[in-house]
């Protein structure tokens, strides 16, 4: 093996990246047998054994005896050099180190453990003889997540039983145990199976998307169709013709509870289910699926924005559904757009970029004007749905009491879809009951002990919630700050409130609450997406959750009941973020043969964006949109990068905020300009003070080299943290 390349001898010295938080690759000599580059390795760390993967070769210079052996190769397939080159380069941009670009491409359990056997849990086709609530919750679950095969540990986990009621259950042969290898490969999907006939503009795009996939190099392509166009079937021409020319597929998806319909529509399409990658999945689901991609023998993964960093064989498609959505942003840890991310691995590995979405984000707008990005647009619904009436209804001139929301002719509208037989949605952007709880006695607003940030009522839960930390308390009966009793009362409208207000507006009328917050699991809420689908309400009151791809055929009416909501703070994307929210909410109505009437309560009608919505000049509103941001020179025409200080010592953050303000001629070289420092909009999250700081620079700046210098010099406590965010999508 001496000579084959990217292999290193037994005793070779090879540098091995951990994922331990060192900052670099840490020197070892190659086992016995020798390991390949990419190889996956446990490694001595001090007393621990650690994960890593072979980096390279070593540095030396310095007293090599002492370098320590890697103890053994492990049983998974290489990492190849276009996701090492992919972490390396997401990490450059991204400023992460590399240890933590690493643990993004590890996620996965047992990945050290050898092959095996073990046992496997699924549906049996017996019925047991005595059924109880433990058992029928065990047996639920395995016809919920059909196909799937759980470990006894996870089986009872998921029931919430022991494992002496699986085990009573295997007994009587209504649960099958069976042995079965560690990981096997997943089902070969027919690319050439069930199929819709397609209209003209989706024929034409789904053609366009077939050639570049035979072509077999990078490009990307911003699919753009008003809602219920057909996005889904033309892409699904491109996850098929990838297929055909043995590629591997991936389609991130911004909605966990999207999975279920989708996965059902991708089973009818191609004869088998496709590897689900998300929060939702079992750890052995989770190894199985990283191990099998790894080898090829998973050919499509549908999953969430972390499925972006599994170890592809051969990736040749990937698709980010809904590429607008602002959930392909992480926001903690490490800082990166899903969306970027995608263009950015499938230019390394010759694969197709599809970006659709009814409403595109600017950068992708922009993007496809200025030729960087292919567009394809399609303009009208599938089959007899068109799309739905728009209008606002001014509130100024609506007759309503202090302690409603829902307006006059609203009502009216919402109890004619009702007495049609048809399905009515009320949309407001608020979870819970109501937004702020306050003292009418002496004014306090119950806030977060931890964070500076109001309590959030959640009067379904009996509790108050804060949104920024998830701390919990009772809701109090006496005002915490003067102690009178009776006086507490809450401030504005949440979705549970509106729930309250349409049950009396509606008394006859059957209702569901779709609210991330009144659902115990992914599961419940996907059951109750479906149930909904299938008539089981008539009125849906929801949050952002129903503005994500939903389908629900007899929905004719959605009514907005604060369309201002978005349009207020200084965020640079507002006016984007509110035009995307409410074209996207209003486009689930109508979306089979009945038209549909989406009416818009605002106070403000004569307002750009809302005049935009109304009229439906969609590419009016991206030019005018654009020429702003142009012309203030911020993104997709200038750079940005967020600095987030965070400290137990308010103090310290500030005077380490003050010290980087003073001592910017690294950035200035550059080009760039710091403001700041300023405390964040929600300055104190779980006890921690926050500051912030904003660089802007024009658009060929090269930002992170100059961001590096800037804050090596910086020293603060074990208490301090100091994140970088390039590209910012919102500044709390």
């Amino acid at each position: 093996m001496a000579d084959t390349p990217g292999y290193f001898d037994e005793g070779a010295l090879i540098a091995v990246m951990t994922t331990q938080p060192l900052g670099r690759a840490l020197d070892y000599r190659a086992p016995e047998g020798g390991c390949a580059l990419g190889a996956f390795v446990e490694v001595p760390l001090g007393p621990r054994k650690v994960l890593g993967v072979v980096w390279g070769a070593g540095e030396g210079g310095y007293d090599e005896s002492k370098v320590r052996y890697v103890l053994r190769v492990l049983d998974a397939s290489p990492m190849r050099e276009e996701l090492r080159s992919f972490l390396i380069r997401a990490g450059d941009y991204t400023l992460t180190p590399m240890p933590a670009m690493l643990r993004l491409a590890t996620r996965a359990p047992g990945l050290s453990d050898p092959p095996s056997m073990r046992k496997v849990y699924r549906l049996g086709p017996a019925t047991p003889d005595r059924q109880t609530d433990a058992r029928q919750r065990v047996l639920s679950v395995l016809r919920d997540y059909e196909g799937l095969s759980f470990t006894l540990k996870e089986l009872a986990e998921q029931a919430g039983v022991t494992s002496s009621v699986v085990k009573g259950l295997v007994k009587q042969n209504a649960v099958l145990e069976q042995d079965t290898p560690r990981d096997t490969a997943f089902p070969r999907l027919n690319p050439d199976g069930q199929t819709r006939d397609l209209t003209e503009d989706q024929a034409t795009a789904a053609h366009h998307l077939c050639q570049t996939a035979r072509a077999g190099t990078y490009a990307t392509t911003l699919l753009r169709g008003v809602t219920g166009s057909g996005k889904t079937e033309v892409y699904l021409e491109a996850v098929a013709e990838t297929l055909r020319q043995n590629r591997q597929a991936l389609i991130l998806l911004p909605e966990i509870a999207l999975t279920a319909e989708f996965i059902s529509r991708m089973e009818a399409r191609f004869g088998a289910r496709p590897a689900e990658w998300h929060s939702g999945v079992t750890m052995t689901e989770r190894r199985r699926i990283w191990k099998m991609t790894a080898q090829g023998a998973c050919q499509v993964v549908v999953g969430a924005r972390s499925a972006l960093f599994l170890p592809f064989q051969d990736l040749g498609l990937i698709v980010v559904d809904e590429e607008h959505d602002t959930s392909y942003k992480q926001e903690d840890g490490v800082l990166y757009n899903a969306r970027d991310m995608a263009v950015l691995r499938a230019s390394l590995c010759s694969a197709q970029v599809v970006l659709a979405s009814a409403t595109p984000s600017l950068e992708s707008w922009t993007n496809a004007e200025a030729g960087k990005y292919t567009r394809l647009d399609l303009t009208s619904r599938f089959g007899e749905a068109v799309l739905p009436d728009m209008r606002a209804i001014d509130m100024r001139l609506e007759k309503l009491p202090s302690s409603r929301w829902i307006s006059p002719t609203l009502q009216s509208a919402v109890t004619a879809r009702i007495e049609a037989g048809e399905q009515a949605l009320l949309f407001l952007n608020r979870r819970g009951y109501a937004p702020v709880t306050i003292c009418r006695a002496c004014g306090h607003q119950i806030g977060c002990d931890h964070c500076d940030a109001r309590m959030v009522e959640h009067r379904f839960l009996k509790r108050l919630m804060c949104h920024q930390c998830g701390e919990t308390a009772p809701m109090p009966t006496v005002c915490p700050s003067c102690g009178v009793e009776g006086k507490l009362a809450a401030v504005g409208p949440g979705v549970e409130r509106m729930e309250e207000e349409a049950r009396a507006l509606f008394p006859d009328a059957r209702i569901a609450t779709l609210s991330s917050d009144l659902f115990t699991s992914t599961r419940a809420l996907k059951d109750q997406i479906v149930q909904i689908a299938e008539g089981a309400a008539d009125i849906i009151i929801g949050t952002q959750l129903v503005a994500k791809g939903h389908n629900f055929p007899n929905l004719t009416l959605v009514g907005v009941i604060d369309a201002d909501l978005g349009l207020q703070g200084s965020d640079l994307r507002a006016a984007e973020r509110t035009f995307q929210l409410m074209r996207q909410v209003s486009g689930r109505a109508g979306r089979a043969d009945k038209p549909g009437l989406a009416l818009m309560q605002t106070f403000q009608p004569e307002h750009p964006v809302i005049r935009a919505i109304l009229s439906g000049d969609e590419e009016g509103f991206w030019a005018a949109e654009a020429r702003e941001r142009e012309a203030a020179g911020v993104p997709p025409f200038g750079r940005m990068a967020g600095i987030l200080l965070s400290s137990t010592d308010m103090q310290e953050a500030f005077d380490i905020g003050g010290q980087l303000a003073r001592n910017d001629q690294a950035l200035r070289d550059a080009g760039a300009q710091v403001f700041g420092p300023a405390p964040a909009p929600i300055a104190r999250i779980r006890g921690r003070h926050r500051v912030r700081l904003l660089v802007k620079a024009p658009k060929g700046v090269a930002l992170q080299p100059a961001l590096a210098r800037w804050i090596a010099p910086v020293r603060g406590s074990s208490n301090f943290r100091l994140s970088i965010d390039i590209d910012p999508q919102s500044f709390f």
